[in-house]
């Protein structure tokens, strides 16, 4: 279980640029809190990579990501990667009863949110968000209205941080990969 392998898998089955840069910046989220609480960073990585992977080809809630899932089990891949891949859609009844759990499903909206605040920016640059910035825009229900915002908030208590704390966070750790966001 690689960062290549889990890479290869998503490119199998994912054709969507916007997708793959999805899928990046949640395992770059998902690594920069393995490095905060001192847990396995390319375990969660990976997670952060393959939790969307089968969305492409399976998009409707009775099979994402449970289609995945079925793949991902095929394939020999851990049960704790599979959990982590359950874990982020609550419709999945999956309970986030592990640190790994419980940031996957804290992160994944989050990072959608941070990239459309991004693309409203002038440079359309992750450097020139602030946090202050996304709770704003968080609070407007017509930007990004596919984003789920319970989904942020429950994720940040779930994390024991402030919404400022968990933005921040996650603000921070796609920064750091940018560049390979476009963004």
């Amino acid at each position: 279980m690689t960062r290549d392998n889990a890479m290869q898998v998503l490119t199998e089955h994912t054709e969507s640029p916007n997708l793959i840069k999805h899928a990046l910046a949640v395992e770059a989220a998902m690594r920069a809190y393995a490095a905060m609480l001192d847990e396995n960073e390319e375990v969660w990585g990976v997670v952060g990579l393959l939790h969307d992977f089968d969305y492409e080809l399976y998009p409707d809630l009775e099979d994402h990501p449970f289609r995945g899932v079925e793949i991902l089990k095929a394939r020999g891949w851990p049960q704790e990667v599979i959990d982590g891949v359950l874990a982020h859609a609550a419709h999945t009844g999956m309970v986030r009863d592990t640190l790994l759990k419980r940031a996957i499903h804290a992160v994944d909206e989050l990072t959608g949110l941070i990239t459309a605040c991004a693309l409203v920016q002038p440079d359309k640059k992750l450097a020139s968000v602030k946090v202050k910035s996304v709770k704003k825009k968080m609070k407007d229900r017509a930007f990004a209205a596919a984003v789920d915002r319970e989904s942020i908030t429950i994720g940040a208590e779930e994390m024991g941080l402030s919404l400022d704390e968990h933005i921040e966070i996650v603000l921070g750790a796609m920064q750091q990969v940018s560049d390979e966001l476009g963004l």
